[in-house]
C-alpha cells in the first residue's frame, strides 16, 4: 500500500497545522483525531485540560497506533497552548458556531502562514475565553435538524479542508 513506516512518517514533511483539543472528554474521539492527524500529516496534536493523553488502551482503539506517530503535547490550560502557539507565529482559529464566524468553505489558508485549529468539548464546545483569544472562528455549514457534529467528525472535515486547500495552493 506504499505506506510510510512510523519512523519515516515522523521525519516526513507535515502540513503547517496544529490541532488543539480543548477539554475533549471521549477517549474514542481523541483516538479518532489522532488517526485523522496521521492521515493528513498534521504537524502536531495538542491535548488540553481534561483531554486524556497516551498511553491509553481506549485512545489506541480508535487511533490504531497513530498516537505513536503523531507528535503530541499536553497543556493543563488551553489558553496557555494558545499563547504558546501565537508566540510561535501560528494563526489560531477555533471551530465554533459564534457570531462573526467564517464558513469553512470560504476559508483559504495562506500558504505562507502556520495555523492552529481548536476543537472543543463534546457538549460545551470551545470555552468562551479560548474563543475570545482566537483570531478566527470557523463554522461548518449544516442543513439538518442538529446544530452540531461530533467533535471527531468536525475536526476531520476541517483538517481535510485545510489539507486540500493548502496542497492546491502549493
Amino acid at each position: 500500500m506504499n505506506r510510510l513506516s512510523a519512523d519515516q512518517f515522523r521525519n516526513a514533511p507535515k502540513i503547517p497545522l496544529v490541532v488543539v483539543l480543548d477539554n475533549v472528554r471521549s477517549l474514542n474521539n481523541i483516538g479518532s483525531i489522532f488517526r485523522t492527524c496521521d492521515a493528513f500529516a498534521v504537524e502536531k496534536l495538542i491535548l488540553c485540560g481534561i483531554s486524556q493523553t497516551p498511553p491509553s488502551p481506549e485512545i489506541h482503539k480508535t487511533a490504531l497506533g497513530a498516537e505513536d506517530t503523531v507528535e503530541w503535547e499536553y497543556f493543563s490550560h488551553t489558553l496557555d497552548a494558545v499563547a504558546a502557539l501565537k508566540a510561535r507565529g501560528y494563526t489560531v482559529c477555533c471551530l465554533e458556531q459564534v457570531e462573526g464566524s467564517k464558513m469553512l468553505g470560504d476559508f483559504r489558508p495562506d500558504p505562507l502562514h502556520k495555523y492552529a485549529f481548536i476543537a472543543g468539548h463534546e457538549v460545551d464546545g470551545v470555552a468562551q475565553p479560548v474563543v475570545d483569544a482566537c483570531e478566527l472562528s470557523l463554522e461548518i455549514p449544516q442543513a439538518g435538524t442538529k446544530h452540531s457534529l461530533n467533535v471527531a467528525v468536525s475536526t476531520a472535515i476541517t483538517i481535510w479542508h485545510f489539507f486540500s486547500a493548502y496542497n492546491s495552493a502549493n
